[in-house]
């Protein structure tokens, strides 16, 4: 068993997102769909046999989606950080993850998908430029970033080499 689990709290969508979010990454699966039962429905108003929560796995990572209701909404205070290897990867994530949301108020690699949720879609590559004990490479390739939304690995690893 998973020490620590991101819960996420939707007001009805907990098994749409879920299987968008498997659609998306793959290694990923739906693990269990727990429904409310007749104690649960009647202290959330909550339909018995409705969908509480779905519990799934991306890329390994165990999540839980659970059916609350519209108190809770998502904040860009919480986002899920996506290590991506390739531009190729990054590009196929960004738009998947941004149908429907909302990339525009972002920067930095950040996204809002359109369930609320935010995501960093990142070059792996991104953190050992700006961890590079030159600290003039680092901040071009910081100075970079920070013009981009979706982020670019040729034109951050130009800044990073002094090209750009």
């Amino acid at each position: 068993m998973q020490k620590i689990i991101p819960f996420l709290w939707f007001d009805h969508q907990a098994e749409e997102a879920a299987d968008f979010y498997v659609s998306v990454f793959g290694n990923s699966r739906i693990v269990h769909i727990d429904r409310y039962g007749k104690a649960g429905s009647e202290a959330s108003g909550r339909a018995e046999g409705s969908v509480m929560t779905v519990t799934f796995e991306l890329e390994g990572q165990q999540f839980v989606a659970f059916n609350g209701g519209p108190e809770f909404t998502f904040s860009p205070a919480i986002s899920f950080v996506v290590n991506c290897t390739t531009q190729e990867e990054v590009d196929a994530l960004w738009e998947k993850l941004a149908a429907g949301g909302d990339e525009k108020a972002q920067q930095c690699g950040w996204l809002q998908d359109r369930y609320g949720v935010s995501w960093q879609i990142v070059p792996a590559v991104l953190e050992e430029m700006l961890r590079d004990k030159d600290t003039e490479k680092a901040e071009r390739t910081m100075r970079a970033m920070l013009r981009m939304k979706k982020l670019d690995i040729d034109v951050l690893r130009q800044a990073y080499e002094g090209k750009g």
